[in-house]
Parts: structure tokens; C-alpha cells; sequence
């Protein structure tokens, strides 16, 4: 299997999981939301700890040349993809933690280009069409997440209960 697929497929798997033992029963995971921030965690745990274990080098050779301190960059957005996942699971911090990591997927977009662009193409999944459509996917489940926080009347983005 492409190491490239495991972030996607962490996140459907685990939010599939969850929204059929939601359907299935388990009533603590009824909301849809549940499901998609446990397959969001599960990315995002996933994403982050390669930024320190396994794929570090690839990382850090994917900044574009443009920006300082590759490995702190690395570094930062690897603890930052953490903490948005820890927050994505608590339901009062998911709506900031899903608006951060959307907000942290177009910042890191730049640099699944350039790798795309520039670096060596070891997978299907280092190539843009690919690369794009997989950021595409992360995106939509952050944004869903965004989106549903934000439209819940009786749920103001500051006070969260699903």
C-alpha cells in the first residue's frame, strides 16, 4: 500500500467506524459531527506524528525554499496538527480546533505543490492531481465540521454539545 494513502484512509475508516456504530446503537455517537471529528483526529494524529517520526526528512524537504527554518516549520506545524487534534475531540474546543486545522491545510497546501512540483515522485500520491484531491478531502471534513458549528442555532460556536 502507498504510505500516502494512510491519512486518507484513517479518516474514513475511523469516521465509517463511527458513524455506523452511531447508526448501529451507540448512542453517544448519533451526531455525524462525532464521527467526522474521530476521523479527523485520527488524520490529524496520524499527519502529526510523521512530522517527528518516520517521514521527518520528507517533511522538511517539502518546504519551499522561499520560507526560513524548514525544521522548525516542520517542527510547529506537526505540534500544531496534534493539538488540533486533541481539540478536535473535545466537543467545547472542536468548532476553534476544525477552523484551525482547515486554516492549517491551505497554509501547508503551498508545500504539497512544491513537492509535487520539485521534489522526487517516489508514489502516485507525490503527484499534484493526487496530492490536491487528497488536501481536498482533509478539507471538506474540516470545513463540514466549521460548518456545522457555525449553522447549530441552539449551539453558538462558543458553547459547544453535540
Amino acid at each position: 500500500m502507498d504510505p500516502g494513502l494512510v491519512p486518507v484512509l484513517m479518516l474514513i475508516t475511523v469516521t465509517a467506524t463511527l458513524f455506523l456504530l452511531g447508526v448501529f446503537g451507540v448512542r453517544r455517537l448519533k451526531p455525524w459531527p462525532v464521527a467526522v471529528r474521530g476521523g479527523v483526529a485520527a488524520l490529524f494524529v496520524t499527519t502529526g506524528l510523521a512530522h517527528f517520526i518516520g517521514m521527518r526528512e520528507e517533511l522538511v524537504a517539502m518546504v519551499p525554499p522561499a520560507l526560513p527554518a524548514p525544521g522548525l516549520l516542520v517542527t510547529v506545524t506537526g505540534v500544531l496538527e496534534l493539538a488540533g487534534a486533541a481539540g478536535v475531540l473535545w466537543s467545547r474546543t472542536a468548532p476553534w480546533a476544525s477552523a484551525g486545522l482547515t486554516l492549517l491545510l491551505l497554509g501547508m497546501f503551498p508545500a504539497n505543490v512544491y513537492k509535487a512540483l520539485h521534489g522526487p515522485v517516489t508514489s502516485t500520491m507525490d503527484e499534484l492531481v493526487p496530492r490536491s484531491l487528497m488536501q481536498v478531502v482533509f478539507l471538506a471534513a474540516t470545513v463540514s465540521l466549521v460548518v456545522y458549528y457555525a449553522r447549530t442555532p441552539d449551539r453558538p460556536f462558543s458553547q459547544r454539545r453535540p
